[in-house]
């Protein structure tokens, strides 16, 4: 039972490296809560992308916290790990996208796994939820979206990007995003195409379940997007948008999984206090003890 957890982004809105910043009681990272609510409904196998530079640092930090018995491996996500046969020419200084973050673990996970982001709270129960369904059914290619309601996710602080899902049942059929989405005169809408919404959406916060086939998938994604020389320099390759190629294609189905909980991230440097109070107080209520980690034998 594998957590990926993406911990490779620069923050370039944020002003440093969030998923660095000790946002617990006693200075844990948010990605600690995320771990410790993953441990706690039956995961065993954490991974962890980064930046070559915060390898060493994370393993020795990490392994001294979660317990003993559970599988951890930091992995670095590198400009240079291309499919093989490949190549590109020209400058690039940024990751190539949360994809191929993804595809940085394609030796390390064999199973059926979960995706998160490392600088957003997702919820005990949506860990829960996850355990559920990726132990459902072992006769089928697992595919999930752990789904919530979109006026849940906004920030007080600026607009958000949110991938807003369409479906049909309990079936995903796309994920749209939109990039500029906040509130003007009362009205919820994405500035950037003008589309009015009214937070009941579901949306998708980049918490997915995959099948080790997506490894495949992105690979030849990859492959289309290197042949491309305006993708060089600054283009990147999305996770979404590998799984609504797929998808469009019928060759997956993917399950929208109400996540029954409350997420929070911290997109803006304001962010910061409400994901404080917002720890502290789940901590003040026993949800969590403090410190986090107590012992790891």
């Amino acid at each position: 039972m594998t957590l990926l957890l993406m911990a490779a982004g620069r923050g370039s809105r944020y002003g440093k490296l969030k998923q660095f910043d000790g946002l617990g009681p006693k200075e844990e990272f948010l990605m600690e809560f995320s771990i410790y609510d993953a441990l706690e409904n039956g995961f065993n196998h954490i991974v962890v992308i980064t930046q070559r530079d915060n390898v060493d640092f994370l393993t020795n930090y990490l392994s001294s916290r979660i317990p003993k018995n559970i599988q951890l491996d930091v992995l670095a996500q590198e400009l240079s790990d291309l499919p093989t046969g490949t190549s590109y020419e020209g400058e690039r200084n940024k990751p190539w996208g949360t994809a191929h973050a993804v595809w940085t673990a394609r030796k390390h996970i064999k199973t059926t796994f979960a995706i998160i982001n490392a600088d957003d709270y997702y919820g005990k129960a949506a860990y829960r939820n996850a355990f559920k369904f990726m132990t459902s059914d072992k006769n089928r290619e697992l595919y999930g979206l752990m789904a919530y309601t979109l006026k849940d996710t906004l920030s007080e602080f600026g607009s958000v990007s949110r991938g807003v899902c369409e479906r049909d049942g309990d079936k995903l059929i796309s994920v749209v995003e939109r990039t500029q989405i906040e509130y003007v005169n009362g009205q919820l809408q994405d500035t950037d195409s003008g589309i009015k919404l009214n937070g009941n959406e579901l949306a998708s916060m980049n918490f997915w379940i995959c099948s080790p086939s997506i490894f495949d998938f992105i690979e030849n994604d990859f492959r289309s997007f290197l042949e491309k020389e305006e993708n060089i320099q600054s283009g990147e390759i999305y996770i979404p948008f590998v799984i609504q190629k797929v998808l469009e294609k019928k060759r997956i189905e993917v399950d929208v999984i109400p996540s029954d909980s409350i997420w929070f991230g911290i997109t803006y440097a304001d962010d910061k206090e409400k994901g404080v109070n917002d720890l502290q107080n789940m901590t003040n209520s026993g949800s969590y003890p403090s410190p986090l980690w107590t012992n790891n034998d």
